[in-house]
């Protein structure tokens, strides 16, 4: 069978074993089309089944988490965890809480999860898991009861050498301090099994910081290999979570000027450059709405149609919000107002006509699996740190974060071009990421 009839065998099976689950195919085509060169050159992998057993889950954990809301009435939600893969390391990914959560969205999560976290270079395999259940507009009290709920169930599969969640979105250091407190009564074990935890009980300095502050150290390090950088351009922003947010921070510092941000109700546009700190008030504090920004700064405007923010005309287009919020035509408008640079701050942010129309246009491209791996990497330093009992300071987790994304580029674009794909970022993120991976399957034998 020669590698076109294998991959596509191979997909054939995906989508039979797993039909109506459309995010998880797409990020699995998008993989195997791009590894073509990698099997031709490596007959073995064939013959071992290894993108047989590396599209499979190792594990699927489903069940159900019932809890009580404030006004006494039972609520009954579905809880997930997938465990990947671990050949090079424990299961390693956030846990998301938002209503759209399904079983074909995590896996999609925790099959990229495997490539972003090796290319880290940190010893930690790829799981993902959360729930449909969505902290917004719970009170305290009934997120604290649906987390202790879910780590009731949860607890049996993960631990500090096997399975270490983290947060993504719908999960922040709230829900990441019930579920911990929960694992901690449940098991009698003061362990590093959860990161993103609070200084107080483990956390590590920037973590909070580490994916958007990540996003932009990647995406300056693609914009200086292409002659570019932040310096004097406009970037839009999309999300306004804890990625959004530090990702804004950090292009301001590099430079950029973030003129648009959103959340899942709407966006909003400041000619005079996004006030950081009025968001963070508006979302880290006040728990609002990014409708709330304009009440304060009278030239900005409100829009209530997400997908509006990418006819904004920008430079760099850092899309940090949710899967496949930019779609052909969205792309289509960026190409059309001038954007030279999409950065992935997001997981699978951009439909494939999007990555098409980008890569068509000659628009720089940062794949998610390598420009959000920040965060991933600061949980693994966290890790060690848990493991040592021992704290960095933040300026030392900040310098361990950006020659981790800088290696990363580095990385990316040695397998792009070693594969006949120069400049192809997105080839050379699923290539590096993978070959890592296949070398330690094909070591540990048929497992």
């Amino acid at each position: 069978m020669n590698v076109n009839e294998y991959i596509e065998s191979v997909l054939a099976t995906v989508k039979k074993r797993n039909p109506g689950e459309a995010e998880f195919y797409q990020a699995v085509s998008e993989v195997l089309d791009t590894l073509r060169p990698v099997l031709e050159a490596h007959p073995e992998y064939q013959k071992a089944g290894l993108i047989e057993r590396l599209v499979e889950p190792e594990k699927i954990i489903k069940f159900r988490v019932p809890w009580v809301d404030d006004s006494g009435k039972v609520q009954v939600n579905r809880g997930y965890r997938i465990q990947f893969n671990n050949a090079i390391g424990p299961y390693k990914g956030g846990l998301r809480f938002r209503d759209n959560v399904t079983e074909s969205v995590i896996k999609f999560l925790g099959f990229e999860q495997i490539f972003k976290n090796s290319l880290t270079g940190l010893p930690i395999g790829g799981g993902k898991g959360g729930s449909d259940f969505d902290p917004k507009g719970k009170s305290d009290a009934e997120v604290m009861r649906f987390c202790q709920s879910f780590m009731t169930e949860l607890f049996k599969y993960i631990g500090a050498d096997t399975d270490v969640p983290a947060g993504d979105i719908g999960v922040g250091a709230r829900e990441i301090g019930f579920l911990y407190g929960q694992y901690k009564r449940l098991t009698d074990l003061y362990e590093g099994v959860l990161t993103g935890k609070g200084l107080t009980y483990g956390g590590s300095l920037a973590r909070k910081e580490a994916t958007g502050f990540g996003l932009c150290y990647f995406t300056e390090e693609m914009l200086k290999a292409n002659g570019k950088s932040f310096k004097g351009h406009k970037v839009v922003i999309s999300g306004s979570g804890n990625v959004a947010i530090y990702a804004a921070v950090k292009a301001t510092a590099l430079g950029g000027k973030v003129i648009a941000m959103s959340d899942s109700n709407g966006f909003v546009y400041d000619p005079d450059g996004i006030d950081i700190e009025l968001v963070k008030q508006i979302k880290e504090v006040n728990r609002g709405r990014i409708s709330e920004y304009v009440k304060a700064r009278p030239n900005a405007t409100y829009g209530d149609k997400c997908s509006d923010i990418w006819g904004i005309k920008c430079d760099i287009a850092l899309p940090c919000a949710t899967q496949n919020e930019i779609n052909g035509e969205s792309a289509k408008k960026l190409v059309e107002n001038g954007c030279f640079c999409v950065s992935e701050g997001a997981n699978m942010p951009s439909t494939p006509e999007a990555i098409e129309t980008y890569q068509q246009a000659g628009i720089l491209f940062g794949p998610a699996k390598a420009a959000n791996a920040g965060g991933v990497a600061t949980s693994a330093l966290e890790m060690s740190q848990n493991s040592m009992r021992y704290s960095w300071t933040f300026e030392e987790v900040d310098e361990k974060l950006h020659g981790i994304m800088v290696n990363i580029f580095k990385n990316v674009e040695s397998a792009a071009a070693k594969y006949g794909m120069p400049g192809n970022y997105a080839a050379g993120a699923n290539i590096a990421g993978f070959l890592k991976v296949a070398d330690a399957m094909m070591a540990q034998g048929i497992v």
